[in-house]
């Protein structure tokens, strides 16, 4: 994902009134902070409150399935997952991933229990090219600075505490009544 440089505060987006929207957290809780997507989920769900045609999916490991999923009409799509950046652990970060298929992984393996979102978003535009299916209109990532990925279970004190802010900016995002609740890193496509 390119992006501009990062800014202070996150703006929402406002609700989608346009259609379904898909919030989905992946990633591996056995290795650390790469469950932040899947915990983040977790506590959106518990939350509740959420505006009519949200739904919010713990894809986990499953990219393959997780990339059928969004071929069902969804006009946002928002992905919650560990992303380095390079910026301190538990950053969090808000990037545009554009139209769905312009991201381009030329290594996006098909590996079922191992795909990354570059890669699941490469194989969603390739099934929406062979099956006529409409992408998401708006693809958005909410992603948090991992400060380890080795195996272990529970994140690190750093992606823990960015959580409950992770929560608040998918709320904004969606239209949730609650807005975000901490300045974040926001970056764009340009």
């Amino acid at each position: 994902m390119n992006a501009a440089g990062p800014a202070a505060g996150a703006r929402s987006a406002g609700p989608e009134a346009r259609g379904r929207t898909l919030v989905a957290g992946v990633g591996n809780i056995f290795l650390g902070d790469d469950g932040f997507g899947v915990e983040t989920v977790r506590q959106l769900s518990a939350a509740g409150g959420l505006p009519a045609g949200v739904e919010v999916l713990d894809s986990g490991v499953r990219g393959v399935d997780l990339a059928y999923r969004l071929l069902e009409g969804y006009d946002t799509f928002v992905l919650v997952d560990a992303t380095a950046r390079g910026g301190a652990p538990g950053t969090l970060y808000v990037l545009d991933a554009g139209e769905c298929g312009a991201i381009e992984s030329p290594d996006a393996v098909l590996d079922g229990h191992r795909m990354t979102p570059d890669a699941v978003l490469a194989l969603l535009g390739t099934l929406c090219a062979g099956t006529g299916g409409t992408p998401p209109r708006r693809v958005t990532v909410v992603g948090c600075e991992p400060a380890s990925v080795t195996e272990a279970m529970g994140l690190s004190p750093q992606v823990r505490a960015a959580v409950p802010a992770a929560v608040g900016l998918v709320r904004d995002l969606v239209g949730a009544d609650e807005p975000a609740a901490a300045a974040v890193a926001h970056e764009r496509n340009t």
